[in-house]
């Protein structure tokens, strides 16, 4: 099954364009958990179960877990096992080398860890795609197009010009040859960006981060987020998996995610 299969399907089954982050912060984590000597695993776990008949995919963040070093990433290793294995697992590296060293980057977290799909940094080319993607038909990955971030313009250019980094990123990579799929990471934050990077790509599928705590604009990614295929990867964490910071916070999670699904399925309509 390709990866754009597998999205839509759960999309479908789930009725859901939402996909939550899971990105730890210990300070934000209840109390009793910091306790653990493994904190993050069980409340991956109990957001997991109370979520997952609500999203089209998750979204771990690497750098949440490398703060811990070892023990972050054992805990990442066992939190995409947990996964249940027909919602897709898009694991945020913002990876970007060459050659022989991205190729390394896709054996351990495509091959070992059986991730669905990989962000991936592309400043250095194609260089830093076809290593990871080009024999692999059932992975994707979302390159960095235009970001979320305050300071994206600086060097990514004027997207609504079609100007810039940005929309060369979007012109060039589609041409790379690839059995896998190529999707773009594109932010809620930059709504007028969304729609001009929907007419250059229109058979991408896009992740659109910035809802929820960054304050993007969700009907202009539900009105330009679908591709020809399956809908977008409409993603929010902090507002979701931190929405109570008591003993209820799986049910207060599940409130929260359930409350954005709704808010985006009444957009579709």
């Amino acid at each position: 099954m390709s990866y754009l299969e597998k999205l839509k399907t759960v999309q479908a089954q789930n009725n859901s364009w939402l996909c939550i982050g899971l990105d730890p912060v210990l300070a934000r984590l209840r109390v009793d958990f910091r306790k653990w000597d493994e904190p993050i695993l069980p409340y991956n776990r109990a957001i997991i179960d109370a979520t997952a008949d609500l999203v089209c995919a998750y979204k771990p963040n690497l750098g949440f877990y490398l703060q811990w070093g070892a023990a972050g990433v054992i805990a990442l290793e066992r939190t995409i096992a947990y996964i249940p294995r027909h919602i897709p697992i898009v694991l945020d590296c913002k990876t970007g080398d060459i050659g022989h060293t991205q190729a390394a980057w896709a054996n351990g977290l495509f091959d070992e860890w059986q991730v669905d799909a990989v962000t991936v940094n592309p400043f250095v080319g194609a260089d830093a795609v076809l290593p990871m993607i080009e024999n692999r038909p059932d992975k994707a990955v979302y390159i960095l197009a235009h970001t979320s971030n305050k300071s994206a313009t600086h060097f990514q250019g004027e997207l609504r010009q079609e100007q810039g980094l940005s929309a060369e990123v979007l012109r060039q990579s589609q041409t790379w040859p690839t059995a896998g799929h190529k999707g773009y990471v594109i932010g809620a934050t930059y709504p007028e960006e969304l729609s001009v990077a929907r007419r250059l790509a229109p058979e991408a599928n896009f992740l659109i981060p910035g809802i929820g705590a960054q304050g993007g604009d969700l009907e202009t990614a539900v009105q330009y987020g679908p591709d020809t295929v399956a809908g977008p990867l409409i993603s929010a964490s902090r507002s979701i998996i931190y929405a109570s910071g008591g003993d209820d916070f799986a049910e207060a999670a599940r409130a929260a995610a359930l409350a954005l699904r709704d808010q985006i399925n009444s957009l579709r309509a």
